[in-house]
């Protein structure tokens, strides 16, 4: 069976990792959770089970990434290569080793306009990695207050068509 990284991130969208997971395990998918310390909020206990803790060993080589949220903090991070923490370190490494990558990212209007932002989406695209809006019908930033609206009607069967 494949191995699948799930990277959840600190955001509203966070609360449908769960479905992504059960999404990829149907399809056959052993599914790996690296959770930010942000993310912990929106997830339940059985959603976390998947963090691995510092005695662990490291999980098996993902044959693919998702990043679901994407917020603006990882991803600008990310697309400089600071790689301090689990989840940043698996990604660093997954671009590195030109793993298929599909990142949602979820930002509001004030901070994808910081020019960070761009630069960094455009780096990480540059690298291979295949950026999906988590709203279908209206690409771009969240306006204010959607974040919540958006992530109950994001199909989680879009993440995994964009890994083929």
């Amino acid at each position: 069976m494949p191995n699948l990284s799930l990277v959840v991130c600190g955001a509203p969208l966070a609360s449908r990792a769960h479905d992504i997971a059960a999404l990829a395990a149907e399809a056959g998918w052993t599914v790996t959770l690296l959770v930010t310390s942000a993310a912990t909020a929106w997830l339940d206990d059985e959603a976390s089970s998947g963090f691995r803790n510092p005695d662990e060993p490291k999980p098996a080589r993902p044959d693919a990434v998702v990043v679901c949220p994407m917020t603006f903090n990882t991803a600008n991070k990310w697309a400089l290569g600071v790689a301090d923490t689990q989840p940043l370190s698996l990604l660093a490494e997954a671009l590195g080793a030109q793993i298929p990558i599909v990142a949602v990212p979820f930002v509001n209007q004030s901070l994808s306009s910081h020019p960070a932002w761009s630069d960094s989406l455009s780096r990480l695209s540059t690298a291979g990695v295949r950026i999906l809006q988590p709203d279908a019908g209206e690409p771009g930033p969240l306006l204010p207050g959607t974040g919540a609206t958006v992530a109950a009607r994001f199909d989680p069967r879009r993440v995994l068509e964009a890994l083929h």
